[in-house]
């Protein structure tokens, strides 16, 4: 019987142990890092629109990480331009601060044309979600939403 007692006991304080593995609702809601997906509102009077993806790991700074970013800007003047951007993004809070450098263009838009590279300034709302401006050539509304992972 103290036998049992003793492993029903053992049994209930690893459940109650501080370090016991959190649950899905229990996650930190700071926590973004992962894969995101974006898109703005319609921009240069509504000829613009940007979607793409994003890419959040940890830097070695505190409140820094380090990003990789593919924007898909479709314009009905100038057609569709694909780039592949290194970001940073530093947090203050539930403030996060996007600045990207263009990597590569993996589709270009008109010839002679300059792509600026695209920066956020989004707030931090959930684990699933975060919005704010596109701070670029042009500015426009964003939000970001997790992207979910499929199962193969």
């Amino acid at each position: 019987m103290r036998l049992a007692l003793a492993a029903c006991l053992v049994a209930c304080l690893a459940v109650m142990t501080p370090g016991a593995q959190a649950t899905e609702g229990d996650k930190d809601p700071g926590d973004i890092l992962g894969n995101w997906t974006f898109q703005t509102k319609p921009y240069r009077e509504g000829q613009c629109v940007m979607t793409g993806t994003m890419r959040l790991t940890p830097d070695a700074e505190s409140g820094v990480y380090d990003c990789e970013l593919t924007a898909v800007e479709v314009c009905s003047m100038w057609g569709r331009s694909v780039v592949l951007q290194q970001c940073t993004a530093r947090r203050f809070d539930n403030q996060l601060s996007i600045r990207s450098e263009i990597d590569q263009f993996l589709e270009s838009k008109l010839e002679g044309l300059v792509y600026v590279p695209d920066n956020f300034a989004l707030t931090i709302q959930s684990t699933k979600r975060m919005y704010g401006s596109l701070v670029s050539a042009a500015t426009a509304p964003a939000i970001f939403i997790r992207a979910e992972e499929g199962i193969s």
